[in-house]
């Protein structure tokens, strides 16, 4: 499989959908302010390691959902192709954004260990409120993550490959948990998502390698084509 470069992208593709989400789902699980209070600064003295271990969950759930989008792009290559190449992109920026705010954990858990709860998050608010943090971190690379993932399944189902309910779920899901406060019910929200998204995921792995190759343009002459592809990669 890795010396095949269509299989090795098959595969890895397929696990990235299972994987990526799946870290997002358990780290909410782990997470003490899943349970408790949801401030850092509080949540991280009562379950220090939980705490460390669900933020970095967090950030490499979101760097592979970077990595999701761009292998999604594949099985957009005949139909909603430019759809995809807009879209795609942008929600992979999302996801590196959403990535880079899990650095303030560690200043809010510091913060908590010397301050009150309350200062701590008068601080944070200060810190998070700088007009180079919002627009260069929150606004609006946040949202292209978080909307910006179901609109990328959409085109994926008007290509062929999802069912209708894929983007479906994972809309209602992330668009929820923007609604409803960070806490239990944040967790079958986001599970949600990662059961559709690993449906694809499963999906994937299980294609042949003959499927994911003819997803490769074959209309214009001189483009690659199923059998020129195989060629070249056998």
């Amino acid at each position: 499989m890795f010396k095949d470069s269509a299989d090795f992208r098959r595969v890895a593709s397929g696990v990235l959908l299972i994987v990526a989400p799946l870290l997002q789902a358990i780290a909410v699980i782990l997470d003490p302010g899943t349970w408790g209070d949801d401030r850092e600064a509080v949540s991280y003295g009562d379950n220090p390691v939980l705490a460390q271990v669900q933020s970095v969950m967090y950030h490499w759930a979101y760097l592979l959902m970077a990595l999701v989008a761009i292998g999604l792009l594949h099985v957009m290559r005949r139909r909603a192709t430019v759809f995809g190449h807009i879209v795609g992109p942008l929600v992979a920026l999302g996801y590196i954004n959403l990535s880079g705010l899990l650095l303030s954990d560690p200043v809010e858990w510091w913060l908590g260990r010397h301050n009150s709860p309350e200062e701590a998050q008068r601080i944070m608010d200060e810190m998070l409120n700088l007009p180079g943090f919002i627009f260069g971190f929150q606004m609006p690379w946040l949202f292209f993550a978080i909307f910006g993932m179901p609109i990328l399944l959409i085109g994926v189902w008007r290509a062929g490959f999802a069912h209708w309910w894929v983007p479906l779920v994972v809309a209602v899901g992330y668009g929820a948990s923007m609604v409803v406060p960070y806490g239990p019910a944040t967790v079958p929200l986001w599970v949600a998502p990662a059961v559709a998204l690993g449906w694809l995921g499963v999906k994937m792995i299980r294609m042949s390698r003959q499927e994911w190759i003819s997803y490769y343009p074959t209309a214009a002459p001189g483009r690659t084509t199923p059998d020129s592809y195989a060629n070249t990669t056998a």
